[in-house]
């Protein structure tokens, strides 16, 4: 097995284990705060500004 494969894995294995633990209260918690800011004005502007400036630099490339 590589070394990679293992490590991902193993952080797979101990993020299941964390979320089993904080049990199901703090996941809709950490949802909600995920939800909370990717719908954040400043934060689709700042995802609107970085798709135009991938979708410029892939036009560059082709």
């Amino acid at each position: 097995m590589r070394p990679k494969t293992l490590i991902v894995l193993v952080l797979l294995a101990g993020a299941y284990v964390l979320g089993a633990r904080a049990g199901r209260e703090r996941y809709e918690q950490i949802v909600g705060s995920l939800t909370s800011f990717w719908n954040d004005p400043d934060v689709k502007n700042a995802r609107k500004k970085a798709k135009k400036a991938a979708d410029k630099a892939r036009k560059r490339l082709s």
